[in-house]
């Protein structure tokens, strides 16, 4: 199992011109590719280069490690491989799946039912299908971020034609209730496929979407120490979407184009690199403990994620200290966090708003987020840095700032 950073992979921080990683503490944006991901790719690039398409030698070669690696991640899934639809990431994979999904079902019922706290890509899909004439219930979370059974239970009708719904909220870390999902569409008769959005917890959780009733799920390379730009969706046999894009005829006609082997192949070999997933959740709930013993001798720091959420995302609030403010700060000690999604570009998190938090514990929030090269040195550094980051800020006065402006 590979844990920490390597350092014999480290160049000088002179030489990058950068600063030193004491703790990288952000893996829910990121994680920092694997060895064995890497070799993957560059293998694809330097060796096994041709088109899977193509019907000579090299094209066949190619063509085995696309079915290795669409097994490895079907494999991952508890699915078939002819399951498995690769997508540039988890962005493209949800709006293939939404859009896919209304249109299919279009002529059966016009209404959707999502939360409030969903990633962007899944969002902004459903504020497009508004403009086009459907309608969208969306589900507000409690302060600590959590939908209930009954809440979905009582926005599914007879004429939901899509559930869309993250597996784990990626700001605090709340899992969501997946099988009340799929037993509301059941027994409400509702003609509706039922999406999820488990980019958060893929590498993390079993998933098994056959036998939980989802139709379409969404994954992704970068969350679990893979290449950015290459991601996954999960289509139960059977289930037609209307398509969005029109090509050659790759991966099924649902996103054609040549496959992008060398971001595949690595995606393929992250998934394989995955380590035992309960004894890995055991010991970064290790962590999670670890953080939570110190930020309570913090008086300032207000955590936002229960215990009972994932453990690998910690949501707190820095003090009276700007979030952005303490990011920089933490940052120039070579300690790596968050300020939320990073796909709000450090705007306000609409999770946190959602979840009915004070603007003051809003605009000062921090994520933390552990993957398996984390350990408890890094809960040290962070904490340590955050500390000394609270007392020389608020000294300065840098918190009136907020007051100010």
């Amino acid at each position: 199992m590979q844990q920490g950073f390597d350092k014999k992979r480290e160049l000088s921080p002179q030489k990058r011109g950068e600063p030193e990683i004491r703790a990288y503490l952000d893996n829910s944006a990121t994680t920092r590719p694997c060895r064995e991901a890497v070799e993957a790719a560059a293998r694809s690039m330097e060796e096994n280069w041709g088109n899977p398409s193509s019907l000579h030698t090299m094209g066949f070669l190619a063509e085995q490690e696309l079915k290795k690696s669409r097994e490895a991640v079907a494999g991952a899934l508890s699915c078939r491989p002819e399951e498995i639809v690769f997508t540039s990431g988890g962005t493209e994979a949800d709006n293939l799946a939404i859009f896919g999904a209304a249109y299919n079902r279009i002529r059966r019922g016009k209404h959707i039912v999502t939360t409030a706290i969903e990633h962007p890509a899944v969002l902004n899909a459903m504020k497009q299908l508004e403009k086009e004439g459907f309608s969208v219930t969306y589900l507000m979370p409690d302060r600590f971020g959590w939908i209930t059974p009954e809440q979905v239970y009582e926005a599914v009708r007879e004429d939901t034609i899509l559930v869309s719904m993250m597996a784990v909220n990626n700001e605090v870390g709340s899992i969501l209730p997946l099988e009340a999902a799929a037993r509301a569409i059941r027994e409400k008769g509702a003609p509706a496929l039922f999406h999820v959005d488990a980019v958060q917890a893929f590498g993390k959780l079993p998933l098994r979407p056959n036998q939980a009733g989802v139709d379409l799920m969404t994954v992704s390379g970068h969350k679990i120490h893979g290449p950015k730009g290459i991601g996954a969706l999960y289509i139960r046999k059977g289930v037609h979407l209307a398509p969005r894009v029109f090509g050659g005829g790759q991966e099924q006609n649902i996103r054609p184009g040549t496959e992008p082997m060398p971001l595949i192949a690595a995606f393929g070999a992250a998934v394989k690199a995955l380590p035992n997933l309960r004894e890995e959740e055991e010991r970064i709930r290790g962590l999670n403990v670890l953080l939570r013993k110190k930020l309570a001798a913090m008086p300032e720091v207000k955590i936002h994620s229960l215990e009972k959420g994932l453990p690998y995302i910690v949501n707190l609030s820095a003090g009276t200290v700007r979030a952005e403010t303490m990011l920089h700060f933490l940052a120039e000690k070579g300690v790596f966090v968050s300020t939320g999604s990073a796909c709000a570009k450090g705007k306000e998190s609409h999770v946190l708003a959602a979840m009915g938090l004070p603007k003051e514990e809003i605009t000062s929030s921090l994520r933390v987020s552990f993957s398996r090269m984390n350990t408890e040195e890094d809960v040290e550094a962070f904490t340590s840095a955050l500390e000394e980051g609270l007392s020389i800020l608020a000294r300065k006065g840098v918190s009136r700032l907020r007051k100010l402006s």
